[in-house]
């Protein structure tokens, strides 16, 4: 592939970057990868969206389309995150509000005292996923299933005494977006972000219309490798409740659930480069950009100190952590923040640099994110 005619303007080494084209190339070739896609971009241009790879894994050549969509798994949640961090900013949230203010049934023993703060930063003491995932997923459950789900658990410790991963804490903003703005999740981030910001392709929960018609939108998506659990409920019967099922495509999970393209989370990454604004419209406040990309675990004096110092959340933004290579590689600086997805995709934004980057692949790599470390690694060097 012939080096991008852009990649000096967003500060790029054109061999360095061609690098990184080569390398995401050699890991579809080698089925290593089904397929993979990057761009990368400053506060003013961007590299262009290279793919690589086959759309569905049956093929046996190169096949990914131009305009390919991508379930991005947990990138998701700062995606949904924004969107209560535009709540607050309107005066309609706090980080200080209880759950239970918002969402009664979630009162009783253990969380009570659970704010939105807890559940924007991993401190809440909820659970990643239900006991009952599995089967909640298998029986095609809706997204109040989940919610009721988690205002049943018992967390695993008091909020703001740890920190651990929690899914279900975004299937409670989510329900939380809906309740102050009587609109789904769905529906307001549709119109309050991706609208405004002429994001066509990107959805949380994919609507009726993209199955109809001679070339439905639903094949522009890329067919994941999942793994194998989602790959039969019993022994020869195929899932249909994973990834690539009708039923996760549409569930619209706050937690995982949005598809989009390299080009519309370009814009994204693009908006908070750039503190709240895109093409002269303002979505954010610089103020609201900057809390949400600062370490909030630094004054939770009850966070066990190693976390607060060693592995710092924003607002639903992992932030660089030390010696933590893992899908953001090693060479980031320490303003860098971001967010990986279990299909295998990271994106990440250093201010430093005045850069962003997105990988998006259909292969599973959780927890190491191998890949996305490596070519994290090849991208930050490609940087004059």
């Amino acid at each position: 592939m012939p080096i991008s005619t852009d990649v000096t303007a967003v500060g790029l080494n054109p061999e360095r970057w061609q690098a990184v084209l080569d390398q995401a190339a050699r890991w579809c070739d080698a089925d290593e990868l089904p397929a993979i896609a990057v761009t990368v971009g400053n506060s003013q241009a961007d590299s262009g969206v290279h793919l690589f790879g086959r759309q569905c894994l049956a093929d046996d050549t190169p096949t990914i389309r131009d305009d390919a969509i991508f379930l991005i798994a947990s990138i998701t949640k700062p995606i949904v995150a924004t969107g209560v961090l535009m709540l607050i900013e309107r005066g309609l949230l706090s980080l200080g509000d209880r759950v239970n203010g918002i969402i009664p049934e979630f009162g009783g023993t253990g969380r009570y005292a659970i704010t939105l703060r807890h559940l924007l930063t991993h401190t809440s003491g909820l659970p990643d996923m239900l006991p009952n995932n599995r089967k909640l997923r298998v029986d095609q459950k809706p997204l109040s299933a989940f919610v009721e789900g988690t205002c049943a658990v018992t967390p695993d410790f008091q909020p703001g005494h740890g920190v651990q991963y929690q899914s279900m804490g975004f299937a409670l903003l989510g329900e939380i977006i809906t309740r102050v703005t009587g609109k789904s999740c769905a529906t307001f981030l549709q119109d309050e972000l991706f609208q405004p910001l002429g994001l066509t392709d990107t959805v949380l929960g994919t609507p009726d219309d993209w199955y109809e018609g001679d070339e439905p939108k639903i094949d522009r998506i890329a067919e994941l490798r999942v793994p194998p659990e989602q790959r039969e409920i019993e022994p020869g019967d195929p899932a249909d409740w994973g990834w690539n099922s009708r039923y996760w495509r549409s569930l619209g999970a706050p937690w995982g659930g949005l598809l989009t393209t390299p080009a519309d989370l370009a814009r994204l990454a693009r908006l908070w480069l750039c503190e709240g604004t895109l093409d002269g419209k303002r979505i954010l406040s610089p103020a609201g950009v900057r809390s949400a990309t600062r370490n909030q675990l630094a004054p939770m004096r009850d966070v066990p100190e190693q976390d607060r110092r060693c592995r710092p959340w924003g607002l639903s933004w992992r932030l660089n952590w030390p010696a933590h290579s893992a899908n953001f590689g090693d060479f980031l600086g320490p303003r860098t923040y971001g967010h990986w997805g279990a299909t295998g995709t990271a994106l990440w934004i250093d201010p430093d640099l005045d850069a962003y980057a997105i990988v998006l692949t259909t292969q599973p790599q959780e927890p190491h994110g191998t890949y996305l470390s490596r070519i994290a690694n090849l991208i930050a060097a490609a940087f004059h």
